[in-house]
């Protein structure tokens, strides 16, 4: 079968690889959509230091069952399936207290497994254990399943903000979770939604297609924004891009009593940020983070694009061979696309 191996920054490789055979508490799926994101395009560059190459990359996975293992009991061959990527080990204090998020062993599917840019991937018991593989529900496709991965991070990043009915949110950044994050918040019962991004091109395709109250381009995002707010700020303000500035920017156009969000990530050389902590103080603001999506998480997401709450398949705007992963990859790189997936 064909696989695309990370080795090294700048090295990944579409190879042949022998087909994998399920072992005890394992499941073998055949992958028919791996969908990229951001974090492919930073293995590809920098790796990470989770990754012991060489190693199969593609953790945003739907595919068929087509073999269980001895002692799996439950799935039969055919079945359509969806898969975590993040692997929480189910038997810490955190996940005993429901906070499967912050597991401190969590491991990942494409990281410390083989992942699903590939004909055939296995399963690990791991995953299985914690209810990580969810039946897709009739009526969604391969490629829109795959998406449920990080449409469940997004949503644990709003619950945790209490996005909610009435509220003015921004979301920062365009891209696919930022699009998503849109669409979940109008889902949510949000008042008013803008969507904010210093890619003019990018923001003008977003803005095309989950049409947010406002799109929100230029140097002084923050002024744009109290004036569509009259004022007053944002209720919830997401930051879903990996930006310092964005974050800074983030506390100066939360409403009083607003709830601010640290969804992306800071580069880890350079994640220091400018707090005015009278701001948080005086106004009375939250900051939370956000850090994945649990097991659950997961099966609500495919039960939003099950019922249409959360539309996702117009936001795939590529489908890919497994051959051409790596201008996949690019493409991400480059802002051009909003979902770009893979299809084994």
């Amino acid at each position: 079968m064909k696989v695309a191996r990370f080795y090294a920054p700048g090295d990944i490789r579409v190879e042949e690889a022998p087909e994998p055979v399920a072992g005890p508490g394992e499941i073998k799926i055949g992958v028919r959509n791996c969908s990229t994101c951001g974090t492919d395009v930073k293995i590809s560059r920098h790796g990470h230091h989770h990754i012991r190459p060489p190693r199969v990359m593609g953790h945003e996975i739907a595919g068929e069952v087509a073999e269980v293992g001895e002692g799996v009991s439950g799935w039969v061959a055919g079945e359509r399936v969806q898969v975590i990527a993040a692997i929480p080990c189910g038997n810490c204090q955190e996940c005993l207290r429901g906070r499967m998020t912050v597991c401190p062993n969590q491991e990942s599917m494409g990281y410390h497994y083989d992942g699903g840019f590939a004909d055939y991937m296995i399963i690990p018991a791991k995953v299985l254990a914690v209810d990580g593989v969810n039946r897709i529900p009739d009526g969604v496709g391969f490629a829109e399943a795959s998406v449920a991965e990080p449409l469940a991070c997004v949503l644990n990043g709003q619950e945790l903000a209490r996005v909610g009915e009435g509220d003015d949110v921004v979301i920062m950044g365009s891209g696919p979770i930022g699009c998503l994050h849109v669409r979940l918040a109008r889902s949510r019962g949000a008042g008013r939604v803008f969507l904010v991004d210093i890619n003019a091109e990018r923001l003008e395709m977003a803005a095309a297609l989950v049409a947010p109250d406002a799109a929100v381009h230029g140097q002084d995002v923050v002024e744009q924004v109290l004036k569509l707010t009259e004022d007053r700020g944002a209720d919830v303000v997401i930051t879903a891009a990996a930006s310092g500035a964005a974050q800074e920017q983030a506390l100066r156009m939360a409403a009083r009593q607003g709830r601010i969000s640290f969804f992306g990530g800071l580069p880890k050389d350079n994640p220091i940020i400018g707090c005015d902590s009278n701001l948080v103080h005086y106004r009375e603001l939250t900051i939370v983070g956000a850090n994945g999506s649990s097991p659950a998480h997961n099966a609500r997401a495919l039960g939003l694009i099950a019922d249409g709450s959360v539309p996702v398949s117009d936001l795939i705007t590529h489908r890919l061979p497994l051959a051409e992963v790596l201008e996949g990859i690019d493409i991400v790189s480059r802002g051009e696309a909003i979902k770009v997936t893979i299809e084994p």
